[in-house]
C-alpha cells in the first residue's frame, strides 16, 4: 500500500500545485468592472454602490440592502439596529467564525452558546429553546457551511418569545429555503463578501431586510449616523452642505470598486452556485459508502450553495488523529482547514467566563473535522486529485 505523502518524506504536489481549502474566482471581466469604477468620478460614495444594493435585492427578493465594510461590521450593524445592549443576551452558535458572538459584545450584550445538530452542523433548534430566558433578545443563526438553518422553526420561536432573527448568511448566498432564497426571510440577514466566499468584493459585507425602520438605522449606521435627508433632520437646513449626526454610527462604508467587482461577481452567481453543486455531488459520492468518514447531512428545505464542505473522521475506523489526518493531507498537496474552533473555546471566552463541555456536539465535531478543498474554480482533475488523497489515506490509517 502506498504510504502517505508526509510519511514517505516527499509530498505529492510542490507549493505551487496545491489545491487550497478555498480561493476567490475573479476573470478578467471582474478586472475590467474594477478599472472602469477606478476610471470614473467616484472611488466612494457614489451611485455604484446603490447599484449594487438594488441588484443584491433582486437576487434576494429582500426589500432593503446595505453594504458594508465586511461581514463582521454587517453583523455588528445588526445587532446595532435591534438595539442590543448591556443586559441584553443572544442566542449564537457555537460552530461559526467569532465575529458570530463578537457583534453581541461589541453592543455591551451577552452571547449564550446554543449547541449543533450532530447532522447538519447547524444550530439546534432544541437547545434554542433550552436556552431562552427573560433576558434574550434576539437569535444569531449561521448557514453553516451555506446551508440554510431551519428557519421556520426559529421564526416560530422568536414570534412566541418576542426575539428578533439575525441570519448570518456569510455561507449562504445563492442559498434558497423553501424555495425562497436567503436574505428575504429574517429581521436581517448578512453577508461576507471574503474572497474564499462564494461572490466577493475582495472584502465587504450586506445587511438585508424587509422592514423600513431596521434599513433607516442600517442606513445611518454604517456612515457615522449622518444624514443630509431634510425629513431626519432636527433642524432646517443651513444650505447643500449641511448635514446632521443624529445617532453614533460609524465609517463602515464599502467603497465603489469594491461595488462594482461585486456586482460583476453576483452576475455570475448562478453559474458559481451550479459548479459548487457540482463538486459536491462529486464528492458525496466518492465518500457516502466509506466507512472511516461522515459526510454532513441535508435538508430538503435548503437549497444549498455550498461554501464549504466538511469531512468528519470516524475515530472507531481510523488509526491516526485529526492533527495526523490533516498534515498528511497537506502533503499530499491537498490542503485543508477547520471550521471552526467552537467559539467560546478561545482564551478571550474562557476569559469571560465560558467552560469547556457548554456544548458537547459543537466539541466532539470541532476534534474530528475538517474542511477539504471546495470552490468554483476547482476543476474536474482537482476534484478527482482530492479525492483520491482522502481515499489513499482513509485506506492507509483504516483499522
Amino acid at each position: 500500500m502506498d504510504k502517505p505523502a508526509i510519511l514517505g518524506g516527499i509530498p505529492v504536489r510542490d507549493k505551487e500545485h496545491r489545491i487550497f481549502y478555498g480561493h476567490q474566482s475573479v476573470t478578467e471581466e471582474d478586472i475590467e468592472a474594477v478599472a472602469e469604477s477606478i476610471r470614473t468620478e467616484y472611488l466612494t460614495g457614489g451611485p455604484g454602490i446603490g447599484r449594487t444594493e438594488k441588484r443584491l435585492c433582486e437576487i434576494t427578493d429582500a426589500k432593503y440592502a446595505v453594504l458594508c465594510a465586511n461581514g463582521t461590521a454587517a453583523l455588528h450593524l445588526a445587532c446595532l439596529a435591534i438595539g442590543i445592549k448591556e443586559g441584553d443576551e443572544v442566542i449564537v452558535s457555537s460552530i461559526t467564525f467569532a465575529a458570530s458572538a463578537n457583534c453581541v459584545l461589541y453592543c455591551g450584550g451577552t452571547p449564550v452558546f446554543a449547541d449543533i445538530r450532530p447532522d447538519t452542523y447547524n444550530i439546534d433548534v432544541e437547545d434554542v429553546r433550552r436556552k431562552i430566558t427573560d433576558r434574550t433578545k434576539a437569535i444569531v443563526a449561521v448557514d453553516f457551511t451555506g446551508q440554510a438553518v431551519q428557519l421556520d422553526e426559529l421564526k416560530e420561536i422568536c414570534k412566541e418569545h418576542n426575539l428578533y432573527l439575525i441570519e448570518d448568511a456569510a455561507h449562504s448566498i445563492g442559498t434558497k429555503y423553501k424555495g425562497r432564497p436567503v436574505g428575504s426571510i429574517a429581521d436581517i440577514t448578512t453577508f461576507s463578501f471574503h474572497p474564499v466566499k462564494t461572490v466577493t468584493a475582495g472584502e465587504g459585507g450586506a445587511c438585508m431586510t424587509n422592514d423600513p425602520e431596521l434599513y433607516k438605522k442600517l442606513h445611518l449606521l454604517v456612515t457615522h449616523g449622518i444624514t443630509k435627508n431634510p425629513d431626519e433632520m432636527e433642524r432646517t437646513a443651513e444650505g447643500p452642505w449641511y448635514m446632521e449626526q443624529i445617532m453614533l454610527g460609524f465609517n463602515y462604508r464599502i467603497t465603489e470598486f469594491q461595488a462594482a467587482l461585486l456586482m460583476s461577481q453576483l452576475n455570475k452567481l448562478e453559474a458559481f452556485s451550479k459548479r459548487r453543486k457540482e463538486i459536491r455531488k462529486a464528492y458525496d459520492e466518492a465518500f457516502k459508502d466509506e466507512e472511516c468518514l461522515f459526510i454532513q447531512e441535508s435538508i430538503p428545505e435548503s437549497d444549498t450553495t455550498q461554501h464549504l464542505y466538511v469531512i468528519r473522521l470516524n475515530p472507531e475506523k481510523l488509526s491516526c488523529t485529526r492533527r495526523e489526518f490533516f498534515d498528511a493531507l497537506t502533503a499530499e498537496g491537498t490542503c485543508p482547514q477547520v471550521h471552526y474552533i467552537p467559539v467560546y473555546r478561545h482564551p478571550y471566552y474562557e476569559h469571560l467566563g465560558y467552560k469547556k463541555g457548554l456544548c458537547p456536539n459543537a466539541e466532539y465535531y470541532y476534534e474530528n473535522s475538517m474542511s477539504i478543498p471546495f470552490y468554483a474554480a476547482m476543476t474536474d482533475e482537482d476534484v478527482a486529485d482530492t479525492i483520491k488523497a482522502i481515499k489513499k489515506l482513509c485506506a492507509y490509517y483504516r483499522k
